[in-house]
């Protein structure tokens, strides 16, 4: 029987998304029975109906806003249960685009998937089928995220191979996979890539343990990896491993399950290799660079927000980084109270010299929070040299806030010097493009204190990192709208 591809379908669902999918429409013989078959690979989810922000800015904002589950954890956590037949539950799941996806491509293997609340899910992988990870729709899917690499590990873990196309994700510089394989190969698996098809393929008939010194601090290739270890023969120990929250809390996961890690929260992890594991209950830690986006727009907006629920043990040195650009915060418990500051001025070093901030592997300052600090300090009194290591493409989004008034010498990619305005001047609205997540949040909250209106276009960008973020910061008083 032929098959024609029929136009494509789409309809809103009941909690505002929008449901496509694209039926293949069989072309009958003479006298045949009608038959109709959907694969679950042809669906995709369009996360928000709209493309563009409108902001009014200048507006003080107050109240109470809570973090959500942390993205980076869930996205790791969600493959974990990849490598066990039994029921793994997992709460505080952030509602955002790069997990919905993440959650399909677990359905698109099929792995049960159940949703037991809106931040809670249940995963079960007791009828998965290995080779469906070469069907051409889900790594035409698995292409769009880069959360998808750490599907990786966990298959290799349990089937002993893996198919994976060149991930996506944000552009803001390179990212390469060779720490993920190069981990991989010292324990068993043989791998290879075809440059034209843009694809890994990877296996090991036998997983061994043995000593691994990572060649980079990755904290993906760090799970990958750990993925693998967990069920492999023998014992593994992984030298120059991160030890960001996020991998923390996937070795927590993994141990819950059965397994054997030991020096959680160092960078040498040991694994005592197991033959199974079993289910689980997890819940993801409140998303720090939320917490950390929400500090900066309470400086920046010179708004009194208190942060309830923020995980304030595991934010390592974000709070001492803010408190050097000069923010005042209040720690009571497990909430951040942010008072509305009239001024904010940036510290400088003990000898006078002008105040660096860099990123660096954990417990260094996170990459992820670095827009947010040099938006800020736009605003702040002094200067500040903001020095982003990781990733050489992640300041190109100066030069709108250059447009909307800032002072801002953009020295080289990883390198730019703010001088701070004190609120002397007001940053000016207009119309801008988000190019990534974090400097998109970082524009946002550049526009929520300017003068007039700011229209932000790409905004899918926002949505992939942060959840209903219009909806939650518009009951703290700001005016966005979707248009």
């Amino acid at each position: 029987m032929a098959v024609a591809k029929a136009n494509l379908k789409s309809w809103r669902r009941a909690d505002g998304y929008f449901l496509e999918f694209t039926p293949y429409l069989p072309i009958f013989a003479a006298g045949s029975v009608p038959h109709f078959q959907f694969s679950i690979f042809n669906f995709q989810f369009s996360t928000m109906q709209s493309s563009s922000f409108e902001v009014t800015g200048g507006r003080p904002l107050s109240g109470s806003i809570v973090p959500k589950g942390a993205k980076n954890e869930a996205l790791q956590v969600i493959c974990a249960p990849l490598l066990t037949s039994g029921k793994v539950t997992i709460s505080n799941i952030p509602d955002i685009a790069d997990v919905r996806s993440q959650i399909e491509l677990m359905r698109g293997l099929g792995v049960k998937v159940e949703r037991l609340a809106t931040d809670t899910y249940s995963f079960q992988a007791d009828e998965v089928d290995a080779n469906l990870f070469e069907n051409k729709n889900f790594l035409g899917n698995a292409r769009r995220i880069r959360g998808s690499v750490m599907l990786m590990g966990a298959l290799l873990g349990r089937f002993r191979k893996a198919l994976l196309p060149q991930p996506g994700g944000d552009k803001i510089g390179r990212r390469r996979l060779d720490t993920h394989f190069l981990g991989l190969q010292k324990l068993g698996a043989d791998f290879r890539y075809d440059a034209e098809e843009r694809m890994y393929f990877i296996e090991a008939p036998h997983l061994r343990g043995t000593y691994l010194l990572m060649d980079e601090i990755s904290v993906t290739g760090t799970a990958n990896v750990l993925f693998a270890a967990v069920m492999a023969e023998g014992t593994t120990t992984i030298y120059n491993a991160a030890c960001e929250p996020y991998v923390q809390q996937l070795c927590k996961l993994l141990n819950g399950m059965g397994a054997k890690i030991s020096g959680i929260g160092s960078n040498l992890l040991t694994i005592e290799g197991v033959t199974s594991l079993g289910g689980a209950e997890h819940r993801c830690l409140p998303d720090m660079i939320e917490v950390g986006s929400f500090i900066g727009l309470a400086a920046m907006t010179q708004s009194d927000i208190t942060i309830s629920g923020a995980g304030v043990a595991e934010l390592g040195n974000i709070l001492p980084v803010f408190e050097r650009m000069g923010v005042g915060m209040n720690i009571l418990g497990d909430d951040i109270h942010i008072p509305a500051q009239q001024e904010i001025e940036i510290q400088s070093f003990i000898d006078g010299s002008i105040m660096t901030v860099y990123d660096s592997p954990w417990p260094g300052f996170t990459p992820d929070l670095m827009s947010i600090i040099l938006v800020m300090a736009t605003q702040a009194k002094g200067s500040v040299l903001i020095h982003q290591k990781m990733f050489e493409s992640r300041l190109f989004f100066v030069d709108k806030l250059i447009d909307m008034g800032a002072q801002i010498i953009l020295c080289d990619p990883h390198r730019a010097t703010v001088i701070g305005l004190n609120r002397r001047f007001q940053l000016r609205g207009i119309e801008m493009t988000s190019p990534d997540i974090r400097a998109g949040v970082a524009l946002l909250i550049a526009a929520l204190s300017a003068r007039g209106k700011s229209l932000i276009h790409n905004i899918h960008q926002i949505d992939r990192g942060y959840e209903r973020i219009d909806e939650r910061l518009n009951a703290l008083g700001a005016e966005i709208r979707r248009v």
